[in-house]
């Protein structure tokens, strides 16, 4: 069964960096997609940043672009997601999950998630 595991989230301050990477096991995802998905209390699960399985294509919510940097490794089936300029408004349960086709920031497309990561960003 496919199985995602996220890591690296932790508690960093404001303007700080970050950076979560997600494992993927359970088959093969070559034309796959993988992306990353935030929930803050309260709040809608939502779309931040997803890579093709060959890392030619992203894409980025508005929020994401120019402070985070999504990128693969398909001969590790793991993924990262750097994040820079951390703001408070950042702070949420991070999930990495996949979907089976083309880049997409739907968040009902995707099949598979993890279980998060807790990122906190504190003044």
């Amino acid at each position: 069964q496919v199985q995602m595991v996220e890591s690296g989230g932790r508690l960093v301050q404001v303007g700080g960096s970050l950076r979560l990477s997600c494992a993927a096991s359970g088959r093969t995802f070559s034309s796959y997609t993988m992306g990353w998905f935030r929930q803050a209390p309260g709040k809608e699960r939502e779309f931040v940043a997803a890579v093709s399985w060959s890392g030619r294509d992203t894409l980025y919510s508005e929020s994401a672009k120019g402070r985070f940097t999504i990128s693969i490794d398909n001969t590790k089936n793991t993924m990262s997601l750097q994040m820079n300029s951390l703001k408070q408004e950042d702070t949420a349960v991070y999930y990495c999950a996949v979907r089976s086709s083309g880049i997409s920031r739907r968040v009902s497309s995707y099949s598979y998630w993890g279980q998060g990561t807790q990122v906190t960003v504190s003044s």
